[in-house]
Formats: structure tokens, C-alpha cells, sequence
């Protein structure tokens, strides 16, 4: 070989670095023999530089012997890449990788490393289905299309295992299941066309699961059948079992002897509908309650529910039991009180991501009750053993109410809080019709606030310095209500205050009864071991001077104090119906000390 060239470059603005890019790439030299498999090698270790699009050579014979010439096309200037049909692949990020390689020629295997940089993106964000599949795509003026394949959701379907978990045997028919499918995709936030997210999918598992009517949700992706780039999300659902059936029977002082039946499903139809029924014959009276709830009204686009109910109900009531000084009917019976009506109740949350916890829910209904007061024999009675009235009309009542109300929900967990808060505003207008022509508005708010804090160390994790407060759920929590009644006031409508829910270390309704209340409480929540946890608490509430302003004045003449105190500590199991919580009340204003249980927290 006389002489080694290069051609194509001159010119270039980058013809230095283009030229050290071929001479070092090459094994051909001057003065050194060669052959058609060694210039065959050159070219290909040219093309390996990525700076050139076509490569090749030509001999030529001199005077002085063989001069090789390497023909070379330079990739332009890379000016701008640009990703095709892509949805969720921002500008910045494609800039940003490729942003030391503009203005300069495009190189193929730096272009792969910014490619590189765009698929770790996809996956650091959850779009793990996502890659860049060519970038080879360049136009003449240095910019280069990336063709990518996102994951595209074809459809979101549904497929029933066997109790299992095992799919049909090949051939068989699919294992058909009693929920609609629709229940179960319209939890899906992931719609077709969306691009596939791990994370959003688990949460749209999630949501699922927590409908209550399946044992196991499991997620599986098959390819779409239409197009390879696409692929179908399938929900993979075991059925739980949503039937009960419950019969009792007994004795008790308000219905004396009675036998009772209920029969529960908790997704009628296959629609995730709940219908609760109960009936109870006894003999001094004929009980039933009837519910029925759709969780989310199908064709709504905001997660509209509604809950239908008829009753006929007996209770002895707070209102007219407890204090110092016992106060009964003439003939010496317990006040019970008899509610037979029925209500439509609707609510949703006011958000426009109905997939989303909302911090606004807002609730509307009306319902209607006849009330009246009973003996244990089932007869009406109007009047206490010293002649106050125990109903409004001084017979049985007719009580319209329009429902309204609000919750703003900023909690961090809605069973288990350790942070946020969450107040409620409700609202009840009565609508004078019937007997008693009663025009009453009840208002009421209740707040609860919670402050995460690490205090004790009792659980192994609390005891490892560098664990955060998160693995050690203490919490302050603190919570509030008050209330009161404009206009009208049945005595059996008043605010009753004491008991396992109100003030703890006094009975149920024991502190009082008034038109209007303020109750707080506070709480030291913390946990003793895995399932296990304590609490401090202090309880106050009163009736604001407000009991003898309740026609009757039943907080008066049984001698409650209007205002009480409990504070003491508890325990909390953890159950499948939630906590099961045991409180000691330690030091009250009545000098009392007791023992209370209750499911799920006080507030």
C-alpha cells in the first residue's frame, strides 16, 4: 500500500474528529501489505464509529504503488430526535437525553445510550411494558424519529378462577362467575387506548379487592389478538362467598319472648348490591328492618350511591333512661321507643377522579317516621309517671326529614390514621306535615384531628433508632362535636351525651340530654405488638345548659349532671370486624371507675 485516504469529509464542520474517527478505526497503512478481507474488516470497523451512514473504498494504482481511498457518508448534525405517537413520554425527557449530542454528528452508538436513558425513564416510571423499539428513522437535516411501543391498553377484561385459583383447562369452557364483569372493570382507572402502568394497575387491583366480593384479585397481560403491540389486561378474580343466613332466639325486656331471622347478600344480582333484611317476632311486638344499597349506580359517572331502607324498630331510649333517679311510666315500664318508617339516602364524592380518595363527599335523602312510645306490652303511652310529655303531639309523631350533609377527608389511612384530619357537617330540616306539624333543624359538625408522634418504644421495630415514625404507627388524636336543634324539639330527638362512644366511665346517655352539646375527646394511640395496641384518653361533654330547654325535660327529672368527664386507658385488638376495643375509665367527675367495650376506634 502506497497510500490511505479518506473521502467525503472535507468540509465538515467536524472534519478533525470524523478523520481521527477513520484513521483510528482502520488496520490498513502505508507501506504495509493488504488484502480484500482487511479492507472488508476497515469498513466495518468505520461503520462500528457510528458517525457514518454508507462506507466503502476504492483502490487506485500510482506511480508509487496502490492508493486506498475510504469513501465516507457522515451522518449530519443532529438537530433535534422526536419520539412518533407517543402519550406519556414528555419533551423534556427526550431532550434531556439526548441534550450533549445536539449540534454535534449524530453517532449512532451515543444515540443508543440516550435511547438507553428513555427506556429507563419508562421503567423508573411504571410503564414497564415501554421501549424504544427503532431510532434509526433519520431525515437529512439531523433529526431522528424514534418509533417506541408504550404498552398500549387493547381491552380490560375479566377471567373467573375455580376456589383454587386455577383457570379452565385447556378446552374447556370459561368458568362463568356470578358478578358482572362491568363491577369489576369499571374500578379500572386503566381504560384501552391508556398506556400500561404497573402502578396504576395495582391500585385499580386494589380497588377491586376492596369491593369485599372476592377472595383473591390476581393481574395477568396476555397480547392483544389484534395487535402484538398491544396487550389486554385481565383481572383474575376467586369469588367469595356474599350469602349469610342467621336466626336467634330469647328472651328480652323489650320484646319478652322472640325469635329473629336475617338473611344477608352482599352482592344481589351479581351487581356488588348490598340487601340486608331482619325480622323479629316476639311476643309483644312485630320488628323488621330492610336495606338496600348499590355502592355505585351503573351508567353514573361519579360513583353516585343510594341506599333504600324500611323499618320497624324498637329501642329503650337514652333520652328517657339513665341518671340518678329512675322515672317510668304510670304503670311502672320502661319508656320504648317505636319507629316505623323508611328513607332514600344518595351520596358521592366531589371529585373529578372518581378513582381517587376524594376529600369532598357530600350526602342528601329524606326520610319519613312515625314515632311513638310503648310499654312492654306494646301499649302507646304518652306521658311519664309524672305527667311530661314523652312524644311531641302527646301522641304518636310524624317526622319528615331532609337530609343533608358533608365530609372533608384528609386523613393519610381511612381505617388506621396517624395523620390528618377529617370533618363532618350534617344537617337535618324537617318539614311540618302530619302529626305534630314538627318544623325542627338539627345541625351538627364533628372534627377529628391527628398528629403522628414517637414517644414510647414498645414493638421490636420502635426499637431500632434508625426506623421512622412510620414503622411505629403512635398518634395523637384529637376530635370534636357539637351541636344543636333549632325550633322544634321532640325529647326523644335530643343530644344524648355518656356512654362507650361519648363520654367513657359513664353509662349510655348518663351525662345528659340537651337541645345542644359540645363533646371532645383526646387519645394516645400507640402500638404494644403486632396486632395488639393501647390507648390513653381524656372525655368531656356537656349539654351546654341546654337540658331543661327539652320539652319534658327528661335530663332533669332523672337528675343527670349536664356535664362529665372520664379519663382512663384501653386496649385494641385487632379482628376481622376491626378493632375490638376495651377501655378502663380510671378517674371520672362521678367518682366512678368502669369498664366499656366497643368495635372499631372512638372516633
Amino acid at each position: 500500500m502506497a497510500e490511505v485516504e479518506v473521502a467525503g469529509v472535507a468540509g465538515n464542520p467536524e472534519e478533525d474528529l470524523l478523520l481521527d474517527a477513520v484513521y483510528g478505526a482502520i488496520q490498513t497503512r502505508p507501506g504495509q501489505p493488504t488484502t480484500s478481507t482487511q479492507l472488508q474488516a476497515d469498513l466495518n470497523a468505520i461503520f462500528a464509529t457510528g458517525y457514518f451512514k454508507n462506507v466503502n473504498f476504492r483502490p487506485e494504482d500510482t506511480p508509487l504503488g496502490v492508493r486506498v481511498v475510504f469513501l465516507v457518508d457522515p451522518n449530519p448534525l443532529l438537530t433535534q430526535v422526536q419520539a412518533l405517537d407517543t402519550q406519556v413520554l414528555p419533551k423534556e425527557v427526550i431532550d434531556q437525553a439526548f441534550a450533549d449530542q445536539y449540534g454535534q454528528t449524530l453517532n449512532l452508538k451515543d444515540l443508543q445510550n440516550g435511547v438507553q436513558r428513555i427506556n429507563t425513564w419508562y421503567q423508573d416510571n411504571g410503564y414497564v411494558l415501554a421501549q424504544v423499539v427503532d431510532a434509526t428513522q433519520v431525515s437529512d437535516d439531523g433529526i431522528v424519529n424514534l418509533v417506541i411501543a408504550e404498552g398500549i391498553v387493547d381491552s380490560v377484561t375479566v377471567r373467573f378462577l375455580d376456589a383454587e385459583g386455577n383457570p379452565p383447562e385447556a378446552g374447556q369452557d370459561p368458568i362463568r362467575g356470578r358478578t358482572k364483569d362491568y363491577i369489576v372493570t369499571r374500578e379500572f382507572s386503566l381504560k384501552p387506548g391508556d398506556v400500561f402502568r404497573r402502578s396504576q394497575a395495582e391500585r385499580d387491583l386494589q380497588r377491586v379487592f376492596g369491593l369485599g366480593i372476592f377472595e383473591d384479585v390476581r393481574l395477568s397481560l396476555d397480547p392483544s389478538p389484534e395487535d402484538p403491540r398491544k396487550v389486554v389486561v385481565v383481572a383474575n378474580v376467586i369469588e367469595a362467598r356474599t350469602g349469610s343466613i342467621g336466626a336467634s332466639g330469647g328472651v328480652s325486656s323489650a320484646s319478652g319472648l322472640f325469635g329473629s331471622f336475617s338473611v344477608g347478600q352482599e352482592n344481589f344480582r351479581g351487581r356488588n348490591q348490598k340487601l340486608r333484611s331482619e325480622v323479629t317476632l316476639g311476643q309483644r311486638d312485630f320488628l323488621f328492618d330492610l336495606s338496600f344499597t348499590d355502592p355505585w349506580i351503573k351508567g353514573d359517572p361519579y360513583r353516585t350511591s343510594y341506599t333504600a331502607d324500611v323499618f320497624r324498630r324498637r329501642s329503650i331510649s337514652l333520652n328517657y333512661s339513665g341518671g340518678d333517679r329512675d322515672v317510668d311510666l304510670p304503670n311502672g315500664d320502661t319508656p320504648r321507643i317505636l319507629r316505623l318508617g323508611g328513607g332514600l339516602r344518595f351520596s358521592r364524592p366531589l371529585s373529578k377522579n372518581v378513582f381517587e380518595p376524594a376529600i369532598w363527599n357530600a350526602s342528601a335523602g329524606l326520610q319519613y317516621q312515625r314515632i311513638s312510645i310503648r310499654d312492654s306490652d306494646g301499649d302507646r303511652q304518652s306521658q311519664d309517671e309524672f305527667g311530661n310529655d314523652l312524644t311531641f303531639s302527646g301522641e304518636s309523631d310524624d317526622l319528615i326529614l331532609l337530609q343533608l350533609g358533608a365530609a372533608r377527608d384528609r386523613r393519610n389511612d381511612r381505617l388506621q390514621p396517624t395523620q390528618g384530619s377529617i370533618t363532618r357537617f350534617n344537617m337535618d330540616q324537617s318539614v311540618p306535615i302530619g302529626n305534630g306539624s314538627i318544623l325542627l333543624n338539627r345541625l351538627r359538625v364533628n372534627h377529628s384531628q391527628f398528629f403522628p408522634v414517637n414517644f414510647l418504644r414498645f414493638t421490636e421495630g420502635c426499637r431500632k433508632a434508625e426506623r421512622s415514625v412510620a414503622d411505629c404507627p403512635q398518634t395523637l388524636a384529637f376530635n370534636v362535636q357539637a351541636g344543636t336543634v333549632l325550633g322544634d324539639l321532640p325529647p326523644y330527638e335530643a343530644f344524648s351525651i355518656g356512654g362507650s362512644n361519648s363520654v367513657r366511665g359513664y353509662g349510655e346517655g348518663e351525662v345528659g340530654s340537651g337541645r345542644s352539646f359540645l363533646q371532645a375527646t383526646a387519645e394516645y394511640r400507640f402500638p404494644v405488638f403486632s396486632f395488639v395496641g393501647g390507648a390513653l384518653f381524656a372525655d368531656f361533654g356537656t349539654d351546654l345548659g341546654s337540658g331543661d330547654s327539652v320539652p319534658g325535660d327528661p335530663a332533669g327529672i332523672r337528675e343527670k349532671p349536664g356535664t362529665g368527664y372520664g379519663i382512663g386507658l384501653g386496649v385494641r385488638v385487632q379482628s376481622p370486624l376491626g378493632p375490638i376495643r376495651a377501655d378502663y375509665t380510671v378517674i371520672s367527675d362521678d367518682g366512678d371507675s368502669r369498664f366499656q367495650f366497643g368495635i372499631g376506634q372512638r372516633f
